[in-house]
């Protein structure tokens, strides 16, 4: 057995084989993610953190609605077990048009609220998720006003920016719009979660599930780049977006993920906040 794995006896009780290989996968930020070769030739991953009971759950409810994820294996405690897929390939035109097809038939499905059934997690913080049956108040209250009040209490987002969320979160119906039904969403994509190879999308990863507008989903896309001209051409064709997302709406969803990010990694994200802040004249 591989002492140096983590959690090697765990796994081999889990999945019934010894762990025979195991090396670190990159793009853990908040657990460790090893590829493991069980003695029985299976190839495995293991993530090992906090709130993967949660994580194994929102894995099998994107199943369940045929987007393409690791098959989850095993979970207990500390100790989530994934199927190996197969990654490498780069987010290209093709694979942009086909997580434009996954992306659409998720959103394309009525939900019965904004919300979920439980708190998610995005990037290791909790997401609250309370049922609700709008969506503007929902993203006010449970995306921007907690995300901030949260990154405030963890030291991160200074006082007189918060109560400038504060403000804005009170007019956000001025450029939001209620969608025709709430939808699931991913709710963390960005490159390093899309798995391609052969010029198609093989997995999503480290989902932050709940319902929402997918708008917010498709701005969160746009933070990093990640979806590009052949996304938006192909997402269009299949789900037509309301006129004024990219003029009016997508910066101020682009506040929720900038929080985050300013809540994990500190005031280099509180400039961009500013940003969307003034923009909106908060």
């Amino acid at each position: 057995m591989n002492v140096s794995v983590p959690h090697a006896e765990t796994v081999a009780r889990l999945l019934g084989a010894p762990v025979q290989a195991g090396r670190p996968l990159g793009g853990g930020c908040v657990a460790q993610v090893w590829g493991l070769t069980l003695a029985d030739g299976r190839r495995v991953v293991l993530k090992s953190g906090a709130g993967l009971g949660v994580e194994a759950r929102m894995l099998r409810c994107l199943a369940g609605a045929s987007v393409p994820v690791p098959a989850v294996l095993a979970q207990e405690g500390p100790v989530l077990l994934m199927d190996w897929v197969e990654a490498g390939g780069a987010l290209n035109g093709t694979a942009q048009a086909d997580l434009a097809r996954i992306l659409a038939a998720l959103h394309a499905r009525p939900q019965p609220c904004f919300g979920f059934d439980e708190d998610t997690v995005i990037g290791g913080l909790v997401q609250p998720n309370p049922r609700t049956t709008a969506w503007i108040p929902f993203f006010a209250g449970h995306r921007l006003i907690d995300r901030a009040r949260r990154a405030r209490e963890a030291g991160t987002l200074p006082a007189g920016v918060l109560a400038r969320v504060e403000r804005l979160a009170g007019r956000v119906e001025r450029w939001l719009l209620e969608p025709d039904h709430p939808s699931l969403i991913h709710g963390d994509v960005w490159g390093g979660n899309v798995l391609c190879a052969g010029g198609r999308v093989t997995a999503l990863i480290d989902p932050a599930l709940y319902y929402a507008h997918p708008e917010i989903e498709l701005a969160f896309g746009t933070l990093f780049g990640t979806l590009g001209p052949a996304f938006f051409r192909a997402y269009e064709a299949l789900r037509p977006i309301a006129p004024g997302f990219f003029e009016e709406r997508r910066d101020l969803y682009l506040l929720y993920p900038l929080l985050v990010h300013v809540e994990l990694f500190g005031d280099a994200y509180v400039g961009q906040v500013e940003a969307v802040l003034t923009r909106y004249g908060a």
